[in-house]
């Protein structure tokens, strides 16, 4: 089975999404776009462990915290009559109704059941056409029969404060049902439904953390349940330890202690109050030896154990997988939902559990900052979320432009596409000179004066080399399509390259001169090179063109820098200059991100200080 559809309304930072899914897919975009937010929804919609926590939701789960009902608009007490008496003579509209409270709705399509599963939701199917990703509600019954119509069914969590209990409720419907016979006569998708559906949300600390352990929902309790391995299990071992007392031996001194205690109690309650103290490991119960009971396993060469959590966090994450093996082998029909695959996992293991968790599952959804991650991911699996201010959360999905064909895309995914992927502002520079210079005069000026410049790390701005001019525009295209914030800089341009890139980036910072080396030579200060030609170790070959390069620094650099293209010659000649000795266009620039990426709280005027071009 898999999750084709999720809609989610006011759930943690997201007002509104509909969300469409492929097969397998990694999602990605910036940090608090709300991808740990969509895996959040399809748990409560379809985990069945997650109702286990007592409320299911809290104040913190609903957008922006509302829960209660707003206020009615207060009416004047001396107007009340003379409001109503217009109401009733028909000169004025009646009130709108008092405003519904907030609630969590969140409705999941899951499509391609297995026929256990037909049968076991057979009152709730519906028919799904996953060319549109729409409902088959034409009346012909045999139109149900196209390759293109599966078996599906809709479920709905719906989430509330109920203001006669003072907490929150939260409960899982057939969708179906919900609408037929409205939420009071609704059927309820139970615990024992949700485990039919196979659905494992693995959470990149709390899985690891508890994977071995016997917890409810922990990946052994799964392993288990799956196997049918419970009879007498917490009989037999509570029966071992109930036999096993603890520290008895009277040379310890323990057991003494114990009995004058009881000697004690005896001068004020009768003997039948409290006989015989004695320690035990544990208290006997099943849900504390859930807690307490966990696998060891051995480190290093030698046999000594220790428990599994404590093992390294790549090794534990390794662990998870195996496990998962064993639960997609037992199930055979799981969706598999894992947040950041990558941690503390080397870029080969990161490879490797990709291709395990789309062998092993039906579907599998992942969230993930890694490059070699996302490259295993097909285009169309790639889904990109952006969120507005205003909690509204779409999906895209990348489309090249003709300009980037899908093999160099492929080949310098890494490189040139990834980090842009995953950042929120996107700076696409002419070159690899431009692409390693700029970063490091941001740096250098905002340690110079942190009150005018600031990195462009910490504005949030990734900086991609567009591997030269008649790549830019398509490149900012492709970015803006993602709901990001682009900008590019590039030397002059013709009036038709020059409009063709402004049509696809947010602001275009464009020099006067033909290189970014004229740029830099021609606009700092004659100390600044001769300082920079005296510190460098020049290759022989230019000390035969240059037998003193600083005494003419200027035509030696521009050689140097020339011959040392993509080598970040400019860049380290620009990380020594003083704030003076940097090129006033280059500060500009630096001022005019600044103020676009982290404009000021209260401007006295609103405007940002231009570039000159």
């Amino acid at each position: 089975m898999k999750i084709t559809r999720l809609t989610i309304e006011n759930f943690r930072g997201v007002r509104q999404a509909d969300v469409i899914f492929p097969d397998h897919a990694v999602l990605i975009g910036d940090n608090n776009t709300g991808k740990s937010t969509v895996l959040e929804a399809m748990d409560l919609v379809l985990g069945p462990d997650r109702l286990n926590r007592m409320p299911p939701i809290d104040e913190h789960d609903f957008f922006q915290g509302k829960y209660l009902k707003p206020a009615p608009a207060a009416v004047p007490v001396e107007n009340a009559e003379e409001a109503a008496l217009m109401v009733d003579l028909g000169f004025a509209d009646p009130p709108p109704p008092p405003a519904e409270a907030p609630r969590i709705k969140i409705e999941a399509t899951v499509a391609n059941l297995s026929e256990e599963q037909i049968g076991k939701f057979g009152d709730f199917i519906e028919w799904l056409d996953v060319t549109t990703n729409d409902l088959y509600a034409d009346p012909d019954p045999g139109g149900v029969d196209k390759v293109s119509i599966v078996s599906a069914i809709r479920v709905t969590f719906l989430g509330y404060y109920d203001e006669d209990l003072d907490d929150f409720e939260g409960k899982t419907y057939f969708s179906r049902s919900l609408e037929d016979e409205g939420e009071e006569d609704a059927h309820l998708f139970t615990k024992k439904d949700k485990q039919k559906c196979g659905f494992l949300y693995l959470r990149s600390v709390r899985t690891g953390s508890r994977a071995l352990s016997l917890e409810h929902g922990s990946l052994l309790d799964i392993i288990l349940r799956l196997k049918e391995l419970r009879p007498r299990m917490w009989e037999d071992t509570i029966g071992q330890l109930a036999d096993l007392e603890v520290a008895a031996d009277p040379e310890l001194g323990i057991s003494g202690v114990l009995k004058s205690i009881e000697g004690a109690l005896k001068k004020y309650v009768p003997k039948e109050w409290g006989v015989n103290p004695h320690l035990k490991v544990s208290s006997l119960t099943r849900e504390h030896l859930r807690k307490v009971i966990t696998a060891f396993i051995a480190t290093g060469e030698g046999e000594h154990a220790a428990p599994f959590y404590r093992q390294g966090t790549g090794t534990i994450n390794m662990l998870v997988l195996a496990m998962l093996s064993e639960i997609a082998a037992d199930k055979q029909n799981v969706i598999f939902a894992m947040e950041e695959v990558e941690t503390a996992i080397p870029p080969y293991a990161q490879k490797r559990i990709v291709h395990e968790l789309r062998k092993l599952a039906a579907q599998s959804l992942v969230t993930s900052h890694s490059p070699f991650v996302l490259e295993e991911y097909a285009i169309n699996e790639t889904l990109h979320l952006s969120r507005t201010a205003a909690g509204e959360l779409s999906q895209a999905t990348l489309v090249l432009p003709d300009s980037v064909k899908h093999k160099f895309y492929r080949q310098n995914f890494r490189t040139r596409f990834c980090e842009g992927l995953l950042s929120r502002r996107v700076l696409i520079a002419e070159g690899a000179t431009e692409t390693a210079s700029l970063p490091v005069v941001a740096r250098r000026l905002a340690e110079i004066n942190p009150t005018t410049y600031v990195s462009l790390e910490a504005l949030g701005i990734t900086i991609l080399d567009a591997n030269g001019e008649n790549q830019i525009a398509g490149l900012g295209k492709l970015y803006r399509s993602l709901a990001k914030t682009v900008f590019a800089t590039c030397d002059k341009q013709s009036p038709d390259s020059e409009a063709a890139i402004r049509a696809q980036v947010d602001e275009l910072f464009m020099h006067g001169e033909k290189g970014f080396e004229d740029l830099v030579i021609k606009n700092t200060t004659e100390a600044a090179l001769i300082r920079f030609a005296k510190a460098l170790d020049w290759p022989p070959h230019l000390l035969k063109q240059f037998p003193d390069p600083a005494a003419d620094a200027a035509k030696a650099l521009k050689e140097y820098f020339e011959k040392s293209k993509g080598d970040g010659a400019v860049a380290d000649f620009l990380a020594q200059c003083q704030e003076d000795e940097i090129p006033t266009w280059l500060k500009a620039v630096c001022i005019r991100l600044k103020a676009i990426c982290a404009p000021p709280a209260a401007a006295a005027d609103g405007a940002a200080p231009a570039v000159e071009e």
